[in-house]
């Protein structure tokens, strides 16, 4: 049986531009519309539910093992779209968390990029 080649993976728009301290705003947008396509981006607005107990159903088990397997996925690959300084400082996150950190830092940039600043980044 042939693979499947009507797969579309816009992975490459992470690629561009490495996130930064300048650009949060435009690196947040592709991410979440890379994982939206992948139909990952609850692992970045959710956290990992707590583990279901030994007797709870197939299907939260199921979606609980999925969670953590995204959620893997999705940390290896946002370090990997980051400047080295940002990957070390976020090397021992989970995603949900590390985005929670990055919109902290950043959250103020929009306003921020509409003024030129010549103060450097956190």
């Amino acid at each position: 049986m042939a693979a499947n080649t009507n797969t579309l993976s816009l992975r490459s728009v992470l690629e561009k531009d490495k996130l930064n301290c300048l650009n949060f705003l435009d690196w947040f947008g592709n991410l979440r519309i890379v994982f939206k396509q992948e139909r990952k981006l609850y692992v970045i607005e959710k956290s990992l539910p707590d583990e279901p107990s030994a007797n709870a159903s197939r299907a939260d088990k199921d979606a609980y093992k999925k969670h953590l397997d995204d959620m893997v996925d999705v940390g290896c690959l946002m370090p990997a779209t980051m400047n080295p300084e940002l990957q070390k400082q976020h090397e021992d996150m989970v995603a949900y968390y590390m985005i929670e950190q990055l919109k902290e830092l950043y959250q103020g940039q929009e306003r921020q990029e509409r003024k030129p600043s010549r103060t450097s980044c956190p």
